[in-house]
């Protein structure tokens, strides 16, 4: 079952322009959004949420159309873009006693048992967390009203590198069952290595390859020079956007 259909988005700014984006998600699965910093990702997730007004192009999930069904659909997303910086003196229980108002199968066992496992004190403020900590309250949230599609945006940015292998971790956990489906931008390739099951790439706006992992690095092996082994997904990137200087 595909829980995200993304097809030819497009937002036109003076300095630039989202392109006919198009890529879809099936379920139980984890997809990573690559490409290097204004390539359009963060715009990307953005437009699909309905927070950029797009010029044209449609978003499905779980087979309903997202600007017709928002607030159903909501219901069963979590999404963390940026984190939660306009709180900080906020301690975590306030937090969530308000947020939880905004779903209708918000689940207080849920909560206290991610609570645990993640070991949040929700009696702590956001500054008092580390930004490891952060991003695990906000998945803490999306995952007690129960969300099917978890969107994250660049949430291993700023990361010590234990803190980003635990969370890695912890997204190959979340879809393990087959139920969920995490789509996650980043720009940090070697995290794909280690969890992902499909790769979305975008440059300047527009998709330059959608497909499951393996098949997506088959594509770009015409890229190696002669006598090379087989190009990462970091030599891709690398070699689709390195630029050259005439110094």
């Amino acid at each position: 079952m595909r829980l995200l259909e993304v097809e030819g988005l497009t937002k036109q700014y003076p300095s630039f322009t989202l392109d006919h984006v198009s890529f879809t998600l099936e379920q139980g699965r984890i997809m990573g959004l690559i490409g290097k910093n204004g390539a359009g990702k963060s715009t990307t997730l953005k437009s699909m949420l309905n927070m950029v007004c797009l010029d044209s192009g449609t978003i499905r999930m779980f087979g309903r159309d997202f600007r017709h069904d928002e607030e159903a659909c909501k219901q069963n997303i979590g999404v963390v873009l940026g984190g939660i910086q306009f709180y900080l003196d906020k301690k975590l229980q306030t937090i969530t006693h308000v947020t939880k108002r905004f779903y209708r199968e918000w689940d207080d066992a849920a909560y206290r048992k991610y609570l645990s496992l993640f070991e949040l004190d929700e009696r702590k403020t956001v500054r008092q967390l580390s930004e490891g900590m952060k991003v695990k309250y906000l998945i803490a949230l999306a995952l007690s009203h129960n969300a099917k599609l978890l969107i994250f945006d660049e949430p291993t940015s700023g990361l010590n590198p234990v803190a980003r292998e635990d969370l890695l971790e912890l997204f190959q956990q979340l879809v393990k069952g087959g139920e969920r489906s995490i789509l996650f931008s980043t720009h940090i390739t070697s995290d794909l290595d280690k969890c992902a099951d499909a790769i979305t790439y975008i440059k300047n706006g527009k998709v330059l390859a959608s497909a499951e992992k393996a098949a997506f690095l088959r594509s770009f092996q015409s890229l190696k020079q002669p006598g090379e082994g087989d190009l990462t997904l970091e030599d891709i990137m690398v070699r689709n956007e390195r630029r050259t200087y005439d110094v």
